[in-house]
């Protein structure tokens, strides 16, 4: 341990030692009364820039374990291909015998399990053509571009102005969405039989869809487009069911229920909403609630559609309920990992594991999709910035800190933000700067350098939890030259964001069930 570079008395030493052993409020690489930690520039170089294989895309039919089953209940027995005319989701876990699968889209309920586990393993969408074969460099234009047009995209629904303009970055943004701009991809089945297909995670939406056909305007993606008339469990949704209600933008057309959903770059999805059955590796779940999208626009990196894990009701696990507990979790993969690996996505009590620091949950009713948590300061090193709480929100204004899975760079309030900025400058004074890149105004030169010190970045929330950020989480490079930036910034519509840069590699946990938001203990 270094503390300001002196030598530290032995039994002082134990004395740390043992307070940071006692400690259960604080997570991270190091702890907060480290001020300093090394920075692997090489080792990170060399993941970043390497040519990373593409994930194969496949629909080929895999043998399966046999599958358990859990089903959202709908109050009228109607036929798969009809309409259902009172969708009213209530979640149950049942157990199928090992010979027979149950094809009904209307179970009856059984006794809750809420120690069941579904697990998901997640993808970056760097691993997925045509991305895998561009430069890091063009890869990290990319993701800013499509940052701005998220963060946009997010303060507008709290009814703030984001301060940012695309034409701030001189190019046109081509992406999909700037909220669930597709950063990270799961594996799952859809309809009976199941067909695979490639989806979007998102905290920050509402809504399960996939493209459908007839396809009047569909984008490429990496599998077939669903065809619901060959899914023996899809069951359109009236214009009077309770489900359709629910929507935020509903219709009708033909007596069947219609959404859409659009986005600020241009980007929509529109369709009918269905009843349906996805599959997660061993489970079934039924009577999901789906857009079936037979008008879309936006490039999704070969994605079907997208899995919105937002906070209201309509949002995956706003379906399930309670029955897996209210609680879902997952562990980001870093940007350039190799040798195969992958994050997850786990939904049950499990994916709030022992040992993790949890905050207060925050909510706000304008905005009922995002998960808030309250942030009460920031340190670099030692040194616990002085700043008033009432920067970060808690107020009718501003929630709190949003988390959030499809925004990349953490923003942080523009006082905050300069205050950490040249907290860590002052610290780094040895190390060479380089000019600016995109939204980054903090950046290093760090070419031929094989390891560097930094100090640590650590997050204050509310109710005691200590975040301290592994310094690959802070400094990333932005080319594939040695740039090293600072990977935070600021936001001048005083709008809080902790970015999935941030979150990589460290356990995230949402129980919404008793309002709590966990972070670590382990690493992915």
């Amino acid at each position: 341990m270094v503390v300001s570079g002196a030598l530290v008395p032995p039994l002082l030493l134990l004395l740390l030692l043992l307070l940071l052993l006692l400690d259960g409020n604080t997570v991270g690489a190091a702890n907060s009364a480290t001020q300093f930690q090394t920075l692997n520039v090489r080792a990170i170089l060399a993941e970043s820039t390497q040519a990373h294989p593409a994930e194969t895309l496949s629909t080929k039919t895999e043998s399966k374990p046999p599958l358990k089953t859990l089903a959202i209940q709908a109050e009228s027995k109607t036929q798969p291909k009809g309409l259902s005319q009172h969708a009213e989701s209530k979640t149950h876990l049942s157990q199928p015998s090992k010979h027979t699968e149950t094809k009904t889209p209307h179970s009856q309920p059984s006794a809750s399990k809420p120690g069941n586990l579904l697990r998901l393993k997640l993808l970056h969408r760097d691993s997925f053509k045509p991305t895998n074969s561009s430069s890091h460099k063009h890869r990290f234009e990319s993701r800013m571009r499509r940052d701005l047009l998220r963060v946009a995209a997010l303060a507008k629904k709290l009814g703030l102005e984001s301060g940012y303009k695309l034409t701030d970055f001189g190019a046109e943004v081509v992406s999909g969405m700037e909220q669930g701009s597709g950063e990270y991809f799961v594996r799952i089945g859809v309809g009976s039989p199941a067909r695979d297909q490639f989806m979007v995670i998102d905290t920050g939406s509402d809504i399960v869809w996939v493209q459908c056909r007839p396809c009047l305007q569909c984008y490429q993606q990496a599998d077939p487009v669903f065809d619901p008339a060959a899914s023996e469990t899809f069951a359109g949704v009236s214009c009077t069911s309770s489900v359709c209600s629910r929507l935020e933008n509903s219709g009708c057309g033909a007596g069947r229920c219609r959404y859409e959903v659009s986005y600020g770059d241009g980007s929509y999805t529109k369709g009918t909403l269905a009843l349906e059955t996805l599959t997660f590796q061993a489970t079934t779940v039924r009577n999901v609630a789906m857009g079936c999208g037979h008008k879309n626009h936006g490039l999704f990196i070969g994605a079907a559609g997208l899995l919105g894990l937002g906070g209201g009701s309509m949002s995956f696990n706003g379906q399930l309920g309670g029955q897996m507990g209210g609680a879902f979790g997952y562990c980001l993969v870093s940007r350039g990992a190799t040798g195969g690996s992958t994050g997850e996505l786990v939904f049950g009590k499990g994916a709030m594991p022992l040992g993790a620091v949890q905050a207060p949950m925050l909510r706000d009713l304008r905005a009922p999709t995002f998960y808030f948590v309250g942030l009460a300061g920031l340190a670099v090193g030692s040194w616990q910035l002085p700043l008033s709480k009432n920067i970060f929100g808690q107020s009718d204004s501003v929630k709190g800190m949003i988390l959030d899975s499809g925004t990349a760079v953490t923003r942080l309030p523009t006082v905050a933000y300069e205050a950490l900025r040249d907290a860590f400058v002052s610290a780094t004074q040895a190390l060479p700067r380089a000019p600016a890149q995109s939204i980054f105004d903090t950046c290093y030169d760090l070419r031929g350098l094989e390891m560097v010190t930094v100090p640590t970045v650590s997050f204050y929330f509310a109710g005691g939890p200590i975040l301290t950020l592994p310094a690959g989480n802070y400094m990333i490079p932005v080319d594939d030259g040695g740039t090293f930036c600072l990977a935070l910034a600021p936001s001048v519509s005083g709008i809080s964001i902790f970015g999935n840069i941030q979150q990589e590699g460290i356990q995230i946990s949402f129980d919404s069930e008793n309002g709590l938001i966990g972070f670590g203990p382990n690493t992915c």
